[in-house]
């Protein structure tokens, strides 16, 4: 008895973790209706995340356990997977082309801010690369520590890029009218109940698989696998609720603004410059990417530009749901550029970083 007690304590969240979450969950909602009462595009994902981490910044110990996060990317994939059809795998022909060039602008733009960060801020190459390396940031983190660069510099440089892009797209993307035609529709009704446990027994399988074989993302992706099966199949119609759908975009928006939640407004003062700067690169290097595209291509240009946004797969999977996007498209080239990421950035980091005996010393 003794022993399966002390096996599921660990389990148990504590007063402080349980009241860290309702309080995130509670200034993460008031800050989505805000944003959502004001009309703003994205507003549950953008007011929910811009809520959060001012109240980070401002000291509030904020932070969503393991399962809640886990159950909102669980939530999110169900979702893209319900807009599953045939008129979006029409453009599947093209994958090939553009998750090539967009193999070569996550090359350009993380040897542009690299190349930025070092002449103008002075950091170190190690430090650099790192910081401008878009998307992955779990594993750029271990590998920073691991060679000893400038942990909360790219911390700060990679989160503001994901901030940025969450709260900024969605109106720059309304304001320049490219969402406006021919919008993905979105699930008219809520599945059966039957059909809901269908689809959350399934995903909740095969992003158990998934995360098995240690693919990334496994929660976001594997629901979404198994409900973009189920729904092209035809075995299930409809999708979850409404309400749910826009709980979990408030929540997702939540989980982006934690990360502000360890960091000083001192530290972020002393990069805030750095990271604007590095932002700037990557999205005029993505830019004349999208362009390319935009101009030898059939892909609708919203699907490039959210595909190519150096930002976080998460967060640019849920902007994709609530924009009406092409949740496939994005998918799969978010995807590409993780593991292109965290492919290569360990051999970049060897060849062209400091070597580990600067490290040491």
């Amino acid at each position: 008895m003794t022993l399966i007690r002390a096996s599921i304590a660990p389990a148990v969240p504590s007063r402080a973790k349980l009241l860290s979450a309702l309080e995130t969950i509670g200034i993460g909602s008031a800050g989505g209706l805000l944003f959502f009462w004001a009309q703003l595009p994205g507003g549950l994902i953008s007011g929910a995340m811009t809520a959060v981490a001012i109240a980070a910044l401002m000291g509030r110990p904020l932070a969503m356990p393991p399962v809640l996060t886990q159950s909102v990317l669980l939530l999110l994939g169900i979702s893209l997977g319900s807009l599953m059809s045939q008129q979006l795998l029409q453009h599947m022909g093209s994958y090939p082309l553009t998750i090539g060039l967009l193999a070569l602008a996550t090359f350009c733009s993380t040897f542009g801010s690299s190349y930025y960060l070092q002449r103008v801020h002075g950091w170190d190459q190690t430090s650099a690369f790192l910081a401008g390396s878009p998307g992955a940031l779990s594993q750029i983190t271990i590998l920073a520590a691991e060679k000893g660069a400038d942990v909360a510099g790219i911390a700060v440089v990679q989160t503001m890029r994901v901030i940025i892009l969450t709260a900024a797209l969605p109106i720059m993307l309304a304001v320049s009218g490219v969402t406006h035609a021919a919008q993905l529709p979105l699930p008219t009704g809520a599945a059966s109940p039957f059909g809901l446990a269908v689809l959350i027994a399934a995903s909740i399988a095969v992003a158990l698989l998934l995360r098995w074989v240690k693919f990334p993302a496994s929660w976001m992706f594997g629901a979404m696998l198994a409900s973009s099966l189920l729904h092209g199949a035809g075995l299930v119609d409809g999708g979850l609720p409404p309400s749910i759908r826009n709980v979990a975009l408030v929540g997702i928006g939540a989980v982006i603004g934690t990360r502000f939640a360890r960091m000083k407004i001192s530290t972020l003062l002393k990069h805030i410059n750095a990271g604007i700067g590095s932002f700037a690169i990557a999205i005029l290097t993505s830019a004349v990417f999208v362009t390319v595209i935009a101009f030898t291509t059939h892909v609708r240009l919203a699907d490039v530009v959210v595909a190519f946004a150096p930002g976080a797969m998460d967060a640019m999977l849920a902007l994709a749901l609530t924009l009406h996007i092409d949740p496939i498209f994005v998918g799969a080239h978010h995807l590409s550029r993780f593991v292109f990421v965290t492919v290569s950035t360990p051999g970049i980091i060897h060849l062209f970083g400091r070597p580990q005996d600067d490290v040491d010393d």
